[in-house]
């Protein structure tokens, strides 16, 4: 679990909400203080709601900097879920209040950030702390969204699944049709728009 490399040190980028119908894509950015490491990190998925609030709390108190940012439902739309996931990360990269020697994103796809070396990790949430760190930010940030969207639209419960393609979702949808934060280039939202 490196917080630094011999360069310096590293930001660790992830993001959360690629798969879900509804919201926008978020991405958080983290650089950890190497001498206040924050013990038990991991992959957001791993964790209970409760630890990730008690780490969300850890990581914004004793990060050296640490951000989020998103992609919107018209951007996603626009360039697709992939680019604007990748926006998203760059968002967050080009806000932290300290510039990092290299930036570690989870997954195997690198966002172009102009003048940053950047490191692509398969499974980089499990194994790199500042990784597991901007999951964890990006995951809270984007759950307490489709808690708002829930009180917005309520009749397609969000709050519950999230805003993720489940049976009740894709129910929901059929029922009520289409919202403004639903994404349009998704197939089971292109599919309730094309028969309605």
């Amino acid at each position: 679990m490196n917080y630094q490399s011999d360069g310096g040190l590293i930001a660790g980028v992830d993001e959360a909400g690629r798969g879900p119908l509804a919201g926008s894509v978020v991405a958080a950015a983290v650089i950890l203080d190497p001498h206040n490491p924050i013990e038990g990190l991991t992959d957001s998925k791993k964790l209970s709601e409760k630890k990730r609030i008690l780490f969300e709390q850890a990581i914004q108190k004793n990060a050296l900097s640490w951000s989020v940012a998103e992609a919107t439902v018209e951007e996603i739309d626009e360039i697709n879920i992939l680019q604007a996931s990748m926006l998203a990360m760059k968002r967050a990269v080009l806000s932290l209040s300290i510039r990092p020697y290299k930036v570690q994103v989870d997954g195997n796809h690198e966002p172009e950030i102009s003048g940053y070396e950047v490191e692509a990790i398969v499974k980089g949430d499990l194994t790199e702390a500042c990784i597991s760190a901007a999951s964890i930010l990006a995951k809270q940030y984007r759950d307490r969204q489709m808690m708002e969207l829930d009180r917005l639209y309520p009749q397609y419960q969000l709050a519950k699944h999230k805003g993720y393609p489940t049976k009740l979702h894709r129910e929901l949808l059929i029922e009520h049709g289409v919202s403004p934060v639903h994404r349009r280039s998704f197939r089971p939202v292109r599919e309730v728009l094309v028969n309605t």
